[in-house]
């Protein structure tokens, strides 16, 4: 089966996933290679996780800012990147 793209809509999906992590990851003020990208009828969709929510702020902006056409969504979380404060007690 041959599937026609139409020639003004981007560049092809597997394409655009390899070059938000080109991005991200070559990029040395986000260096983050853990995020994955999911295109959905809706736009493209950021999954991971970042240890702040200012790193996550920043690697939306860089994707929008490289991707104005596309909507992008996040589901980025934010993991604890410090050392515990408390003790676990454990039962």
């Amino acid at each position: 089966m041959t599937t026609y793209r139409d020639p003004g809509a981007g560049p092809p999906d597997e394409y655009v996933e390899a070059e938000i992590h080109r991005l991200l990851a070559e990029d040395p003020a986000v260096a983050e290679q853990g995020i994955t990208v999911v295109r959905t009828e809706r736009g493209l969709v950021l999954r991971g996780e970042v240890e702040s929510a200012h790193r996550r702020e920043e690697i939306l902006r860089r994707v929008a800012e490289r991707f104005p056409e596309e909507p992008v969504t996040s589901d980025i979380g934010v993991i604890r990147a410090q050392a515990p404060t408390e003790i676990e007690q454990l039962p």
